[in-house]
């Protein structure tokens, strides 16, 4: 484990001497303003500038250059938190993904073909969807959602557990030899 710890250590900290001094400054920069904007004292700001803006009406007439200053600054914060807030979401979102994928590949038993998921297709995503339905289904018949873990497993579990059960009590346990492709005893080689 301490290996393991080393060599990310080693990894983050190469990733982070190759980086351009002007990207440094601005991810930081965009991490303090995002940090910023969702706290209590930037609602309060935007609340105090809308009421600003407001009470200026009267003195300035209500005229098109009041409106326009007003909606020209909502235009431009507006435009420029829609990539804050974009750049927030991707970053938590990648992260989120790199903690899963540590869980799935730090269980024995988990299928590792679930690390990095999140780029396979849309329909292959739909596939895996509905196998983990059927899981949760096969689970349910048997009154636990705890007992498989895999998709490898779960199957074969299941198929165990069925033919143990479909057994009557006191009957021998089939005799362990050659399957077909479909899970069927089979004859083993033929001899002439």
């Amino acid at each position: 484990m301490r290996r393991r710890s080393d060599r990310l250590q080693r990894l983050l900290g190469s990733v982070r001497n190759r980086r351009r001094p002007l990207t440094a400054a601005l991810e930081k920069f965009s991490s303090r303003i995002t940090t910023w904007t969702g706290s209590s004292s930037a609602f309060a700001l935007a609340v105090f500038v809308i009421l600003v803006w407001a009470v200026t009406g009267p003195i300035f007439h209500f005229s098109d250059t009041w409106q326009l200053v007003i909606n020209t600054t909502t235009t431009v914060v507006t435009f420029l938190m829609v990539f804050l807030i974009q750049r927030a979401q991707s970053k938590g979102v990648h992260a989120t993904y790199i903690k899963l994928n540590e869980l799935i590949a730090s269980i024995d038993g988990a299928s590792n073909r679930l690390i990095e998921v999140e780029d396979l297709s849309e329909a292959e995503l739909e596939a895996l969807r509905r196998h983990f339905r059927h899981l949760v289904e096969m689970a349910a018949r048997d009154g636990s959602l705890t007992r498989s873990h895999s998709i490898e497993e779960a199957t074969e579990r299941h198929r165990a557990k069925t033919s143990r059960r479909s057994r009557p009590v006191g009957a021998a346990a089939r005799p362990a030899g050659p399957r077909r492709r479909n899970g069927a005893p089979g004859r083993g080689p033929r001899t002439a």
